[in-house]
Formats: C-alpha cells, structure tokens, sequence
C-alpha cells in the first residue's frame, strides 16, 4: 500500500481505536498490525501528530511498578473520524470505482 495512503488510514485507525477506551502503544501496535502492518516505531511519530492536532491527549498510569503513557481520544478526534467516515470515505469509494473502469 501506498505510504501517504497508509499514513492517513493508520491516523484514523488510531483513532478508531482509541475510541473503544484509552490505551498504549504496544497494545495498539497489537491491535492495528492485522488490518494495516504498523510498528511502533511508526505509531509513535502519528501518536505525536494527533497530540499536537488536539486529537488525543495523554497521561501517565503506573503499570506492574512502571509508568505506562496512555493515549485518550479528544472531542476533536471524534470529529476527525466523522469527517472521515462523511467526507473522506465516499471520495476514496469513488475513486476505487473509478480505478475499476466505473463512472
């Protein structure tokens, strides 16, 4: 797959997920890798990226006697998905038809 496309489904993905409850890397790394392959090295940079969009907010939790960083979706995150799921998805939709000799 594409790397750009990737990169923006794995954002979605992320979010996705984290829409289920809060979580860490290694388990979205867990969860995500059978729908699109991810390490953490690459989760890591996107997690960044959606902080910084206000997308996700994070907190530390002690875990076994070590601090675990956490990863909560924003109100803006929910929204990012619903442009997604409105906007995005019929586009990419259209354009696979496209792709496949349709109109």
């Amino acid at each position: 797959m594409d790397a750009q496309l990737k990169k923006g489904l794995l954002e979605i993905c992320v979010l996705a997920f984290l829409q289920r409850g809060d979580s860490y890397g290694y388990e979205m790394v867990k969860n995500i890798s059978p729908l699109l392959p991810i390490s953490e090295s690459t989760l890591y940079p996107i997690l960044k990226r959606l902080e910084t969009s206000q997308s996700v907010h994070t907190y530390t939790k002690n875990h076994q006697g070590r601090t675990r960083k956490y990863y909560q979706i924003t109100p803006q995150g929910n929204e990012r998905i619903t442009e997604f799921l409105t906007t995005d998805w019929p586009q990419l939709t259209m354009i696979q038809r496209f792709i496949k000799g349709g109109v």
